[in-house]
């Protein structure tokens, strides 16, 4: 029996071009693929998939959604997360959701295979990651902020402390006091668990909040 998978992504010419290089293997099908993540599932819970290359920006239900939806639903199915997204706070995410690789989508298409491989017979693959210079897209800001409950102003605050500005310049810039400024840095710390600066500025770093 074929071992059948599934792309899902947005992105039609990257998805004509995944399609070319997963069909060099004879022992896979190749399914039609589905460009959202509301499709994905429905798909899913009409057919057989035995793994699923999942893109995390799509319309509809995004991938980070969808991930834990079909977890709970298709436990038993293979999730290789394939994305543009060099953030280790996404990585960390997506295998806490339970997915079984991340992998970027400048990866070879020897790399791609092997790590398809490797997933379906039971060794996760997951990318080392350098911590990139670009901030996290929007949605996944704003699910950062979510999950440590942060307020907008507090992750401006972040970024500010990032430029080495000083309380009382980031207050000058945003009319607030000093003090109120002094305020939020405490309660980031507090929320992050953090102890100092030099502290937060890793985190940034490591979340792609700087």
């Amino acid at each position: 029996m074929l071992t059948r998978l599934l792309i899902a992504d947005d992105h039609q010419l990257l998805t004509d071009g995944l399609i070319v290089v997963l069909q060099q293997n004879p022992d896979w099908e190749i399914l039609e693929p589905v460009n959202n993540g509301r499709a994905l599932l429905a798909r899913l819970a009409e057919t057989r998939v035995d793994l699923v290359l999942l893109d995390l920006n799509m319309p509809q239900i995004d991938g980070i959604r969808a991930l834990g939806i079909m977890k709970r639903e298709f436990p038993h199915l293979k999730i290789l997360v394939l994305t543009n997204y060099n953030q280790p706070q996404l990585l960390a995410e997506v295998k806490k959701l339970g997915a079984d690789g991340y992998m970027l989508k400048n990866a070879s298409a020897a790399a791609l295979q092997g790590a398809i491989q490797g997933i379906l017979a039971g060794q996760p693959y997951f990318e080392e990651l350098t911590p990139s210079s670009v901030p996290l897209p929007a949605y996944f800001l704003d699910e950062f902020m979510k999950k440590y409950h942060l307020t907008k102003r507090e992750v401006e605050i972040i970024k500010m402390v990032g430029s080495e500005l000083t309380s009382k310049e980031i207050g000058n810039q945003l009319s607030i006091s000093e003090l109120t400024v002094n305020t939020h840095r405490k309660n980031i710390l507090r929320k992050l668990e953090l102890k100092n600066t030099a502290g937060l500025l890793n985190f940034a770093k490591q979340h792609g909040i700087l």
